[in-house]
């Protein structure tokens, strides 16, 4: 799950991203509203967290101006703005959530992947194929109900792949999904990740299989 994070403070953006990474997400962080508008026009992202007093605008104008636009992204406030009008006046802006700083990060990752669950979301709790299971929220992996430890790449690419069983998913898609903007990424980096996750699968006895489509992208389906 990508989310872009749109915060001014240097020191709290890496505290955010390193958490919130550290959960499975991938993270893109912009400082201001300029930039924030640019990476949303780009898209591919599942949910924005949003701060609001930022150095080119406000950020509930802003908000405002998204959703004026049909913009339905997700939408967190993470704001030191802690008043009741304040909390009320961001959700009637187009917020779906609102946490005041300070906060647990806990709580913020508990809220993202809540926002994430709401019907015609993005992020469903159960993913099953076969005899695997992945786990969205802890995020655990199972096959045969037994856990297997996978890398936060490995499990980010199969719930990408888990979501549209039975279709191909493109490279550029996957990409979106796995790399941040601003990520040094080789040519041949998602060909050794897929390849290293087939092996791993195979190994451990899943039954499932997990296809390239060459020169489009990959999927998986059950072998059954």
């Amino acid at each position: 799950m990508r989310l872009l994070l749109i915060e001014d403070n240097d020191r709290l953006s890496e505290f955010l991203e390193k958490g919130l990474g550290d959960s499975g997400f991938v993270i893109d962080r912009v400082g201001d509203l300029a930039a924030a508008q640019a990476a949303l026009d780009a898209g591919g992202f599942d949910a924005v967290i949003l701060d609001l007093g930022l150095p080119d605008g406000d950020g509930l104008d802003f908000l405002k101006q998204r959703r004026a636009l049909g913009d339905q992204t997700p939408v967190l406030i993470l704001t030191a703005r802690d008043g009741l009008s304040d909390r009320v006046g961001g959700l009637n802006a187009g917020a779906d959530d609102y946490l005041a700083k300070p906060f647990a990060m806990e709580e913020l990752v508990a809220r993202v992947k809540a926002l994430l669950r709401r019907p015609g979301a993005a992020l469903g709790v159960q993913l099953v194929l076969g005899n695997i299971c992945l786990d969205t929220v802890g995020p655990s992996f199972l096959i045969d109900e037994r856990p297997v430890t996978l890398t936060r790449r490995e499990l980010a690419l199969m719930e990408i792949l888990l979501r549209r069983p039975g279709k191909v998913v493109s490279r550029g898609a996957i990409e979106e999904g796995l790399y941040r903007f601003s990520d040094e990424v080789g040519s041949n980096a998602l060909e050794v990740l897929v390849s290293r996750l087939r092996k791993k699968l195979t190994t451990l006895g899943a039954d499932i299989n997990l296809h390239t489509v060459r020169g489009v992208g990959y999927m998986v389906m059950d072998r059954n």
